[in-house]
């Protein structure tokens, strides 16, 4: 028999339906969920209107911390309704203040030899315990928890042997750092990276975790880390250690492609403006002024990430140009670092002590100044994300942020010397995050509770089959990398209007084109469909599908970019938008807005696996296009969508 890689290894336990070959689909048994508030609620209508009783994967667990600002009576509203929906479906709850759902899933939930699907892209931060974990957007989650099984394009599965061990002020985000600086932002896609060798012992679950959590950022499914003595170690710590299975790789294992990193040779690196794949190293931008250091988020904010920020600061102020905030990740992080040195410590230099919530990473607070840099340990820093249209973010390592923010200018940790000696930390206490955490009712209970729906609870428009023949117009033309934060705005804004469509559809592209919403909407009083035209990776970034629900109210019926992200495309596709590939480069330069495409047998190409199409363009050459679609995904899109799928007729569930 073929020896087994670690991926391939849970794909097989998992696998329901379909080849395990890289890019066929394949049909898995999910056995956990994870929810955010923020694709939360859109998530939770969805799965209202398949019909459901109660919820079919145990633990699903849905966590608020993006959604906490309560800037008007729509936040709190929404948490009444997720907390309602919760009891009524038989869902786990976890209020506002108890954690970053990545990092209390790790603590509480994850576990190895598991598959997780969650409804944020960066779910795949539970890989670090041995787990597939993988990002997807609220619709296929819905489906998900409702008992049917989860499709995904088969990964091929790249191997990163690790050799050596970190040096003195060089950390795991140098180690995604340096693989998206061989990647990029695209490099990624269609990849599971696995992470084997000798350096793997030496690094712990939450540096695992850095790494698995940001490798959505180079365009892949996920990132798995071996069950070992190190995983033991951690669910022990968490008082789940029966929750442990030695898994790894089996000897010999094969991969489709393999690369290596010697740890000892890595040196702290930073992403700068304006995107996570462009990466060099710290010395290259040293001396750079910066007016904010932000460190946490759902990367970065474990105890021994704060631990090290407060050794470096020891003694000292945070230099008096720079402000300085600080998150930890869960209520529990919080608890220890309360017990310990680290939170006097962090204070007394002059941080900023946050509650464990998403926060800045997400534009929720803590905007930096237009033009001047904010250096971040955040995941991503695409354009406008922190808040501010004009930012400069950068992203790095806890020690390179400690380092910036003492001398107020971007600094190389090593030049501060010798790395200090972390102080101790006290013992955790699950208890503090585990004992708020709501669990399911019983069934018979669950029954009589009433769902409290506010005004701003808006369901999600249910999209028709494609039509025989696309006559429309070019609305917008976008760019390279374009992310699905210009698609439904981040920050306080879009927590006040992703759980209404409409009002959500008001802000999409406002950043690259603010005439867009009424451009769209004018066409689509008149019955003209839309088209968008984008460039490669369109739709980068979270996973919110209310960046295709968006134009799906706004009448866009078919999305022709050079290449999509994995997550957004699948969300255009189970919300009734056909993906269409440029077939041939430069074709997007010569799109224009008002442009008039028809595109004739859609609808029948899309039943039949005709994977040719034409734009016949009223003035100027015709446009060759793909239609690449796997045979499940041309039954979504005939079907007018996901939802319409599972609720009117599709496989049976298990």
């Amino acid at each position: 028999m073929v020896a087994e890689n670690l991926t391939r290894t849970l794909l097989a336990r998992h696998r329901r339906e379909g080849a395990l070959e890289p890019g066929e689909d394949v049909t898995l048994a999910v056995d956990q969920v994870l929810i955010e508030d923020a694709t939360g609620s859109m998530t939770c209508m969805q799965f209202e209107a398949l019909d459901a009783e109660r919820v079919m994967v145990d633990p699903t667990v849905l966590y608020v911390d993006h959604n906490v600002l309560q800037i008007d009576e729509r936040n709190m509203a929404e948490h009444h309704y997720l907390r309602s929906f919760c009891r009524r479906y038989g869902v786990r709850y976890s209020p506002a203040g108890n954690g970053i759902s990545h990092y209390v899933h790790l603590e509480r939930f994850a576990r190895p030899g598991g598959l997780l699907v969650g409804a944020d892209s960066h779910s795949t931060t539970a890989g670090a315990v041995g787990m597939l974990a993988v990002g997807a957007g609220g619709l296929e989650v819905a489906v998900a928890m409702a008992g049917r099984e989860f499709d995904l394009a088969c990964p091929r599965v790249v191997r990163v042997e690790l050799t050596g061990a970190l040096a003195e002020w060089v950390e795991a985000k140098d180690v995604i750092l340096e693989l998206l600086r061989r990647h990029g932002v695209r490099g990624g896609a269609g990849a599971v990276f696995e992470f084997t060798g000798e350096g793997v012992a030496g690094l712990s679950v939450t540096q695992r975790a850095t790494i698995c959590n940001m490798i959505t950022e180079t365009g892949a499914t996920g990132a798995v880390f071996p069950g070992d003595e190190r995983v033991r170690e951690w669910l022990g710590a968490q008082r789940r250690e029966q929750d442990w299975t030695a898994l790894t790789a089996e000897c010999g294992a094969t991969y489709d492609a393999e690369e290596h990193i010697d740890l000892a040779r890595l040196e702290p690196l930073i992403a700068v403006p304006q995107s996570p794949g462009d990466v060099v190293p710290v010395r290259e931008v040293s001396g750079t002024p910066v007016v904010q250091v932000c460190v946490g988020s759902s990367v970065n904010s474990s105890y021994e990430d704060l631990a090290t920020v407060a050794a470096v600061l020891a003694g000292r102020t945070v230099h008096p140009d720079v402000a300085l905030t600080v998150t930890p990740g869960s209520r529990q992080i919080l608890d220890t670092i309360v017990r310990g040195e680290v939170y006097r410590g962090l204070a007394t230099a002059g941080a900023r002590m946050l509650e464990p919530v998403c926060g800045p990473c997400i534009g929720i607070g803590q905007a930096p100044t237009r033009g001047q840099a904010s250096v971040r340990t955040f995941n991503r820093n695409f354009p406008g994300r922190s808040g501010t249209a004009e930012d400069r973010v950068y992203l790095c390592s806890p020690s390179t942020a400690a380092a910036t923010a003492l001398t107020g200018r971007i600094t190389d940790p090593r030049d501060l010397g010798a790395f200090p000696t972390l102080p101790a930390a006290p013992d955790t206490d699950p208890t503090v995050v585990e004992g708020l955490i709501a669990e399911p009712l019983p069934a018979e209970e669950a029954r009589r509770v009433e769902i409290v729906r506010g005004p701003s609870l808006v369901p999600p428009p249910v999209p028709e089959p494609p039509p025989a023949e696309l006559d429309g117009r070019v609305v917008i033309v976008v760019g390279d990398d374009v992310s699905t934060g210009d698609m439904a705005p981040d920050g306080a804004i879009g927590m006040s209007v992703w759980s209404d469509v409409e009002a959500c559809a008001g802000y999409m592209f406002r950043r690259l084109d603010p005439r867009f919403p009424d451009r769209a909407r004018e066409w689509a009083a008149r019955g003209i469909p839309g088209i968008i035209v984008g460039g490669h990776n369109y739709g980068q970034g979270s996973s919110r599908e209310q960046a295709a629900l968006a134009p799906l109210h706004l009448g866009i019926r078919v999305v022709a970019a050079a290449s999509f992200a994995r997550i957004h495309r699948r969300n255009l596709i189970v919300q009734g938008i056909v993906p269409l590939v440029l077939a041939r480069d430069g074709d997007r330069e010569r799109a224009s807005v008002g442009d008039r495409w028809r595109i004739e047998g859609l609808a029948d190409a899309v039943r039949s696996g005709v994977e040719e199409l034409t734009a016949e363009v009223e003035r100027g050459e015709p446009i060759p296009l793909r239609l690449l679609l796997s045979h499940e995904e041309r039954n979504v899109l005939a079907a007018g969508g996901l939802l319409r799928r599972a609720r009117d007729g599709d496989r049976p569930p298990p």
